[in-house]
């Protein structure tokens, strides 16, 4: 009888089970923390231009050098931020493999928008820091620049292994370049989350150029692809001890980005929201 319960509790405890599972509660939390950056981007900006209200924008976004001029710095502002916000609608999709399986022509052509945008975002957020000299200080836009310049390589990694049906090296590419083009949005993340730890800044300036500042603006992209390469390493491993060992690191990054989620949502995106509905309505 015992010998029988444990062959029947046994798949749920499984390591492939753990290993799958932990992954899946990892990218729900995401695509809420998305779905919430998203909302905050499209209140903050869209909205305000479509009423033609845009000045109100001015006065609420964090934003240093914004305007809505209708420059061509202020175009390029938009198009940096704006696509942004369709990606984190849409780009977690392109993660789940129940959408591939299920609307493979959905995944091929929302994919395609996902690494043009990011591609556009990569582009003009380079520009905008340092053409135009949006940034609080050099050394602390570094990690934010390794980033924009990461994810041209990378989006030409997936395109070209898409193209050759190479798509396990695909999936692979396209799994950097989600997290490369999120990058800033993680950042704010973890940034957020490190406050709310600490209960306030903790190497942390004005300027995001203090030790914790630069450190957390290069984690935020290169730890979730370490994680991500451990996972794709772990999957080709007969081993449960490499699986268990994925787990393990890919439920450290959830409960990462649950607290930064939580964190940049307090803190950050609702304050904002709630001040640009109240100047609108």
């Amino acid at each position: 009888m015992l010998t029988l319960l444990k062959q029947q509790s046994s798949p749920l405890l499984s390591a492939d089970n753990a290993l799958q599972g932990s992954l899946k509660t990892w990218i729900v939390i995401a695509l809420l923390g998305q779905w919430a950056f998203a909302i905050y981007i499209l209140s903050l900006y869209a909205l305000p231009l479509l009423i033609g209200a845009a000045e109100q924008a001015d006065k609420v976004s964090p934003t240093q050098g914004f305007d809505s001029t209708g420059s061509f710095n202020s175009f390029m502002f938009f198009g940096h931020i704006i696509p942004a916000a369709f990606m984190a609608i849409s780009g977690i999709f392109q993660l789940s493999p129940g959408m591939r399986k299920k609307y493979p022509r959905f995944h091929r052509y929302n994919g395609r928008m996902f690494l043009f945008f990011g591609l556009c975002g990569a582009l003009t957020g380079l520009y905008l820091s340092w053409g135009v000299g949006i940034r609080l200080s050099d050394i602390g836009a570094m990690g934010v620049t390794l980033n924009g310049l990461l994810i041209p390589v990378f989006i030409l990694l997936a395109w070209r292994s898409a193209v050759n049906k190479q798509f396990a090296a695909h999936q692979r590419w396209a799994v950097h370049s989600f997290i490369l083009v999120n990058g800033v949005w993680a950042f704010r993340l973890f940034l957020m989350g490190w406050y709310m730890i600490n209960q306030g800044s903790n190497g942390n300036t004005r300027n995001l150029d203090g030790p914790a500042d630069i450190t957390l603006s290069f984690l935020c992209y290169l730890l979730p692809m370490f994680i991500a390469e451990l996972y794709f390493w772990a999957k080709k491993r007969r081993t449960d001890t490499a699986k268990w060992l994925a787990t393990g690191a890919i439920s450290i990054a959830a409960v990462i980005t649950l607290i930064g989620v939580g964190a940049a949502t307090i803190m950050m995106w609702s304050p904002r929201v709630m001040m640009i509905f109240n100047s609108l309505f």
